[in-house]
């Protein structure tokens, strides 16, 4: 989806095995493949303009030669069609029987005859789950991020991925100076777009000392709890107590902001799409919750805002970090083109630290989004901030950006059968490998800049995690994250559904010391990067959908601003099982561990011991058990299959045909148990059938999860309702989730209570 094609005049009589090593390795030999016997063949490479793989610069064919010559790669190629011709028809037959399956799924019930044989076959596929799961591999026709790019990413990178020698010279900071006369640059005064009391020269000129750096390595946060009329309750920590206050925007004028020029004229043509027509003529600048986000942003604050829905308020918000973003990087460069240009009328020899004003690398901001579509937002709202009136503005680029990260329309078409939050999160192009460098240089912009000549920096963690690599890697590279000034990571909650650890491997190598100068001038760079303390001037901001542990820790763990954090707190009131719509009991048992550590063993001794005896008996048939951690499905199927329980299973991982089987045989009773994972659910959302009892081993993450899963129950349209049970495992480290679940006070109490176990009833006659 989206990515560059080439064609080439014998492609079409190639074998499939063929045309994969054409289009992953260009002309080079497919070693991989099994040769035939026959014997080897030698050829003379030459040159010609018809076989040239799809990455090279194209030079000149010969013109005196008339006769076309056949490629050395497509003799190479004649040599293994004999020996892929087998292994092609193969894999059609294997592909018929994969369509055969898939169209099980319209039928009641299978044939009792073929049960056996079909057994066995998803016996084979749980085999295969767990070779993919070892090897990291991942279904083609699923959403979820491959992983198995992650072997050959760094390999991958192909050489002019990021090479734009086109426009080097136009967008590099070092050989381009303000748009002034020289003499205005002599007045500081008449060019001064950035004053004392903005917030971006106080955050970056502030130099901290080492005590100060001892202070925040070792100190304990001073904590301040305000509410806010829009946000509300916010919790604002720093260990420095002059940074500790936090005071709501009063004065609603746009310059108050301190925006640069360019977007003092852009922005009120944006905002007019979210404020209403009282707003606009009452000359707002913002919504109330793009104020006081902003007004937090702009003071250069980390920031945690939890509430970042897909359906509600994401645009909001993903204008607010991108001004604020596109802001910080028109003033950092025009801070360097003015010192350029100041350098430039100075005497030689003469050493200025005024001039101090940048990095030891360029990149300044990273932007972290899960998708390609997201990517594609966060690019459209920069371009549209930087273009004035009706004057388009130079995109270098532009093109290659809309192949490689469009969608197709026949892609796009919503499926009106998954829930509307399904659709609006997989709307587009959902390809999560990806990275782009954007470089901005007064009113032009420049995508697939190299990194290193990038002042923005958009990727997906597993697009970075290629390229970071990690310890014992030949290949690997993180010197461009060594001088980020601002980390965005936007749709946090997706990353859990994707790989988390893509995240702290991204976070363990955020502002380090780079390992080469890569050509900077070191009489230009801050004293305070020299002394490696960019982490503690590097803002974060941090978006999702919902409130989790994981992203908790992220937050407290690995952000050092100087100037402190400051988190979103609401609770909920009344939680998602306020939602089903089913007369169900939902039986909440709570799980006492020693610690944090423990919880995992004790949950599961709990499970076996404790929940699963009551669900061993052929009456308690059709038990589906909502499972959100992929190691603890492995660990409970393990133990199923140990006891010989009568189950099936489906994960992330499991093919279109074994999900067919596995929803076949629970809906029509063969199977007793159907261990289901939480990230299946999140990619695939497939209305389970059958469903009579439900055991949540744990708190989904997403609370509406709960609700949906719930409401599954609607489904059987057997009418035993009164048989109908929910079980749900607890424990007081799952608060946030248990509070999004049954609401805060009732969280509160549960956690707190003396009893282990309570009851709740849903329903129409609850």
């Amino acid at each position: 989806m989206g990515k560059r094609k080439y064609k080439s005049q014998y492609i079409d009589t190639l074998t499939k095995k063929q045309k994969k090593h054409l289009k992953e390795f260009g002309e080079e030999h497919p070693f991989y493949d099994k040769v035939s016997e026959a014997s080897t063949q030698i050829v003379e490479l030459v040159s010609d303009s018809s076989s040239e793989s799809p990455d090279s610069s194209g030079s000149d064919s010969d013109t005196g030669s008339e006769t076309e010559q056949i490629s050395a790669y497509q003799k190479l190629l004649s040599t293994l069609k004999s020996a892929s011709d087998e292994e092609d028809e193969e894999d059609d037959r294997q592909e018929e029987d994969e369509e055969e399956d898939e169209q099980l799924e319209s039928k009641d019930g299978a044939d009792d005859s073929s049960q056996e044989h079909e057994e066995e076959d998803q016996t084979a596929d749980e085999d295969e789950d767990d070779m993919d799961f070892q090897n990291g591999q991942k279904r083609e026709d699923q959403h979820e991020p491959t992983d198995a790019k992650i072997a050959s990413g760094v390999e991958e990178v192909v050489a002019d991925e990021f090479t734009d020698s086109k426009h080097e010279s136009a967008f590099s900071l070092e050989t381009n100076f303000v748009e002034h006369d020289r003499l205005d640059l002599r007045d500081d005064q008449s060019v001064a777009a950035i004053g004392d009391s903005d917030p971006f020269k106080q955050h970056m000129d502030t130099e901290l000392e080492e005590d100060d750096i001892k202070t925040i390595q070792t100190k304990c946060k001073v904590q301040i709890q305000l509410k806010w009329t829009a946000l509300g309750q916010l919790v604002c920590s720093s260990v420095f107590q002059k940074y500790s206050s936090l005071h709501p925007p009063e004065d609603l004028d746009l310059k108050n902001f301190h925006l640069h020029n360019l977007l003092e004229k852009t922005w009120p043509n944006i905002k007019s799409q979210f404020l209403s027509s009282e707003a606009q003529q009452c000359h707002q600048a913002f919504t109330p919750l793009q104020e006081e986000l902003f007004s937090i942003i702009n003071s250069y604050k980390d920031l945690y805002f939890p509430e970042s829905t897909v359906l509600g308020n994401a645009e909001e918000v993903r204008h607010v970090y991108c001004l604020h973003v596109l802001n910080h990087v028109l003033k950092a460069n025009f801070q360097v083109l003015r010192n350029n240009a100041r350098r430039r009328d100075q005497k030689p020899g003469v050493d200025d630290d005024e001039c101090r004003d940048q990095g030891i690398t360029r990149p300044k901001v990273l932007i972290v989004v899960p998708f390609r579509e997201s990517a594609v937002r966060v690019v459209q709202i920069l371009i549209s901030l930087m273009e004035v009136g009706n004057k388009k503005l130079d995109v270098s680029n532009k093109k290659r950006f809309k192949e490689e990260f469009g969608s197709d329309e026949d892609d796009s078409s919503p499926n009106v059968t998954k829930p509307e939050d399904f659709r609006a999160l997989f709307a587009g192009n959902v390809d999560d490998h990806f990275r782009i460098g954007v470089g901005i240089l007064q009113r032009s912009m420049r995508l697939y800049a190299p990194f290193y000549s990038s002042d923005i920096i958009i990727a997906s963690p597993l697009g970075l995690r290629t390229v970071i690599g990690v310890e014992g890697d030949v290949k690997r590279d993180f010197d461009f994250l060594s001088s980020i000034e601002i980390l965005v990571m936007d749709q946090a909650d997706v990353y859990l559904m994707q790989n988390w650890e893509h995240v702290l491997l991204l976070m363990k190598t955020m502002n380090l010391q780079p390992l080469d100068p890569h050509g900077v001038d070191f009489s230009r760079v801050r004293m305070w990067n020299l002394n490696n303390w960019s982490k503690y001037y590097r803002q974060t901001l941090l978006f999702s959908a919902a409130q989790d542990p994981q992203i908790n820790s992220l937050f407290n763990k690995h952000c050092f601003n100087y100037r402190g954090q400051v988190a979103v707190r609401n609770m909920p009131q009344t939680g998602s099982i306020c939602h089903v719509l089913v007369q169900l009991p939902h039986v909440f048992q709570r799980i006492d561990p020693a610690n944090f550590i423990s919880l995992p063993e004790e949950r599961f001794s709990f499970f076996i011991n404790k929940v699963l005896p009551q669900y061993r008996d052929a009456i308690m048939s059709h038990t589906l058990i909502y499972i959100p951690s992929y190691f603890d499905y492995v660990r409970l199927r393990n133990y199923f299959k140990s006891e010989e329980l009568n189950f099936t299973c489906i994960c992330e991982y499991t093919k279109k045909s074994g999900v067919t089987r596995a929803r076949q045989f629970f809906a029509s009773g063969r199977k007793q148990f159907l261990l289901f994972t939480e990230r299946f659910h999140f990619y695939r959302r497939y209305i389970i059938k059958g469903i009579q009892n439900l055991i949540f081993y744990e708190l989904p993450t997403h609370p509406h999860f709960y609700s949906e899963v719930c409401n599954m129950l609607k489904a059987a349209n057997s009418g035993e309702e009164a048989t109908w049970t929910c079980t749900v495992l607890y424990s007081k480290y799952d608060a946030q989730k248990l509070a999004a679940v049954v609401g805060a006070d009732r969280a509160a109490q549960m956690i707190q209570s003396k009893k282990s176990v309570h009851l709740f009833v849903t329903g129409d006659n609850a």
